[in-house]
């Protein structure tokens, strides 16, 4: 009877085991690197586990993104998905061979090649494989204020020197042409970040890799087109934070802003009635040179060795739907590296022709070596500059230490 009861019990306990094993969601972690996207991202998780009740994504994004991860992979504890940006947080997992090659599916058929292309290209050895499918893309550029170029009748420029004769054009009018937030050093990037790809030699960031060649014999008009915009700012640009420049931007302190489209939302929310458009910095007098600098911002990529590797692929391919890629990048004014899937509003009207065109170049410092931290660099720069350094010695000082710190960092 005792050996019966001990039986009975066994089996209610499993069967209660059972039963509980049941009601658990299996939990999924999706590393993200992007704090603004939380929201939306969230919303998107959020309908996918109501429609997997067995799983439960949930969202990691800490504030220091690339220095965590690093820190993650250097014990092995990769997240089962990630999403970031096509950058350096990128390189380091894919180099290190943690990322599942995703090329085989179906959903990388619905990727615009131009931003594959650019994944491809910040692969390891430049490798033809898919360890991360392209989601949302980016565009860096010249805000301006949509009403204030109406009333002084200014015409967006194609070149450098129209650019240049809008500029003389505000100035005499007494007013700011140019509002910039380099407080926050990683801003004094969007310049050189929209000429560089315009005025740099084809094949720079390849050949500086293997030492082939220099920034200071390569750059010199880069940097001192950079010291140009400097001289059109309002006074304390050194001293001006993103966020209340951002404010002060959407208020009319100025005419135009050296950014990118994630900058818009902030914009709108300081001021519902801001009109703000943006174009192609013309860095360039040949306006077949100057493209609209655009890269990957989000990607999804997943762990080959995670135990959710179906359903993270199965993630991925829900997100590549188009109205959830359509939702996505209405929230956020963003493109969309999903074929069909087009941006609609206004504010970035007059980028959307050159981008759906694929008149295209990445971020180069996307293709510099992990780090390379240019944005220190570029802020010293500005600060000699803002001291009264001479240009000639700023811009040889400057590009010298470039190819120093380059160097120093490219020891793959």
């Amino acid at each position: 009877m005792k050996k019966n009861f001990f039986a009975i019990f066994a089996v209610v306990v499993l069967g209660v085991g059972i039963l509980g094993g049941c009601g658990k969601s299996n939990e999924i972690e999706l590393f993200s690197s992007k704090a603004e996207n939380k929201e939306i991202l969230q919303q998107l998780v959020d309908s996918f586990n109501e429609s997997h009740p067995d799983t439960k994504i949930v969202i990691t994004a800490p504030a220091d993104a690339g220095t965590v991860l690093k820190t993650r992979l250097a014990k092995n504890d990769i997240p089962d998905i990630v999403a970031l940006g096509g950058d350096n947080n990128y390189k380091e997992l894919q180099s290190a061979g943690v990322l599942a090659d995703l090329s085989g599916e179906d959903f990388v058929t619905k990727v615009q090649d131009s931003y594959l292309q650019m994944v491809y290209d910040v692969n390891a050895d430049k490798e033809q494989v898919a360890y991360g499918i392209p989601y949302a893309t980016n565009a860096s550029g010249v805000l301006y204020n949509v009403d204030k170029f109406e009333k002084l009748g200014l015409s967006v420029p194609k070149t450098w020197d129209e650019f240049m004769t809008v500029v003389d054009k505000i100035e005499a009018a007494n007013e700011v042409p140019f509002l910039l937030t380099y407080k926050d050093s990683w801003t004094g990037l969007c310049s050189w970040n929209s000429m560089a790809p315009d005025l740099q030699p084809e094949g720079f960031t390849d050949d500086r890799l293997i030492n082939k060649t220099t920034f200071i014999s390569t750059h010199q008009e880069i940097a001192q087109k950079y010291l140009e915009i400097l001289s059109h700012a309002q006074e304390d640009f050194m001293g001006t934070t993103y966020d209340d420049g951002n404010k002060a931007f959407a208020s009319g302190e100025a005419y135009m802003m050296i950014n990118g489209n994630w900058a818009i939302n902030q914009f709108i929310t300081a001021n519902a009635d801001f009109k703000v458009d943006m174009f192609a910095f013309p860095a360039s007098n040949d306006p077949s040179r100057n493209f609209v600098t655009s890269g990957v911002d989000v990607l999804f990529g997943a762990a080959k060795d995670s135990k959710n590797l179906d359903v993270a692929k199965e993630f991925i391919a829900y997100m590549l739907e188009k109205e959830n890629a359509q939702t996505y990048i209405d929230d956020q004014f963003a493109f969309s590296a999903v074929k069909g899937v087009e941006q609609k509003n206004p504010t970035v009207a007059g980028v959307k022709e050159d981008i759906a065109a694929g008149k295209v170049a990445n971020f180069p410092d996307h293709y510099y070596p992990n780090g390379f931290d240019l944005s220190a660099l570029l802020s010293e720069f500005s600060l000699n500059y803002v001291n009264g350094v001479e240009d000639k010695e700023n811009i040889q000082t400057f590009l010298t230490n470039c190819d120093e710190k380059y160097d120093i960092a490219n020891v793959d």
